[in-house]
């Protein structure tokens, strides 16, 4: 079995070495200290440019925070194909149950929880660039669970997507505000029993 969405994930962007030196800082500053925690000084310094070069590179913090998240959303795709070619589930339901068991290994050591979550709460504007990638990324967890649901013949996809987005992104919340790192675990068997007891269509 197999992630059925097209993820629509862009390609990257091929970077210079001092772009992808500014990336790579701005992406550890930005998920452990916070994106509004982290000014641009810092980022160039840490990644051993001048502002102009950031400026150069990204055009705006806003920009660059943007690209963050693209980054982040390219690699957790690809975590999950490493997971499902792991895993080898062998039906829809096992799939869906793939997605929150990669949540355990996902979070490990990542104090921090979930880098789309923080920053939908740092940006409040919703025309900021980085608004389409977060409502995106979660967009596309809800219709994965949809579509497996469907193959799987199970009755009203829709209603069992919403329930199951709202334990996979539970997890991630309770995770790091509640200091629980068993949380993917318990919305793991939430799932299971969820999937267990939900009619066919």
């Amino acid at each position: 079995m197999r992630l059925l969405v097209d993820r629509e994930v862009p390609e990257a962007t091929r970077l210079t070495p001092a772009g992808e030196r500014i990336l790579t800082a701005a992406s550890t500053l930005f998920y452990e200290q916070g994106i509004r925690a982290v000014g641009v000084d810092t980022i160039a310094e840490v990644a051993d440019v001048t502002k102009k070069t950031l400026y150069d590179r990204f055009g705006s913090k806003d920009r660059l925070i943007a690209a963050y998240l693209e980054r982040r959303d390219r690699m957790w795709h690809e975590f999950l194909d490493e997971q499902l070619a792991a895993r080898r589930p062998a039906t829809p339901e096992e799939v869906i149950l793939a997605l929150f068991a990669a949540l355990t290994d996902w979070v490990a050591g990542a104090r921090n929880g979930c880098g789309f979550i923080n920053a939908s709460v740092e940006l409040a504007a919703p025309d900021h660039p980085a608004m389409p990638v977060i409502v995106g990324q979660k967009q596309w967890m809800r219709a994965e669970f949809e579509a497996q649901a469907r193959l799987a013949g199970l009755a009203d996809p829709s209603e069992l997507a919403d329930r199951l987005l709202i334990l996979h992104e539970g997890a991630l919340v309770t995770y790091r505000v509640a200091a629980m790192p068993h949380a993917p675990e318990v919305a793991q068997r939430a799932a299971a029993d969820l999937l267990a007891g939900w009619p066919r269509g």
